[in-house]
């Protein structure tokens, strides 16, 4: 009688990860789908870019949003053209102070 092997955890966590990568069909991407990607990327990096110096409470924020957006490029699903455009500007628009009711004088 054999004796089975123990894997550690380490192993059996591996092992079950490779199975489960091995197990999904892959997308097929079209050509023009990989041109809006690079062309996505170019601007989302031009944006992380020019938005290094910019100040105020608005922009660590959407700094993190177009780094998360680059990290999740390959997920099946993307903003859309009018969300993508509001993700570049969001470091550089402040946002709209809301009125209060304050009237201290």
């Amino acid at each position: 009688m054999a004796i089975p092997a123990k894997l550690t955890p380490l192993q059996e966590m591996e092992a079950r990860r490779n199975a489960t990568a091995a197990d999904k069909p892959k997308r097929p991407i079209s050509e023009d789908e990989k041109a809006t990607r690079k062309e996505r990327v170019a601007k989302a990096k031009d944006a992380l870019a020019r938005s290094v110096g910019a100040k105020g409470d608005h922009v660590p924020p959407a700094r993190a949003a177009l780094k998360v957006y680059l990290q999740r490029l390959n997920e099946p699903k993307q903003p859309d053209d009018a969300t993508f455009e509001t993700l570049i500007e969001a470091p550089f628009k402040a946002p709209i102070k809301k009125k209060t009711n304050d009237r201290r004088f």
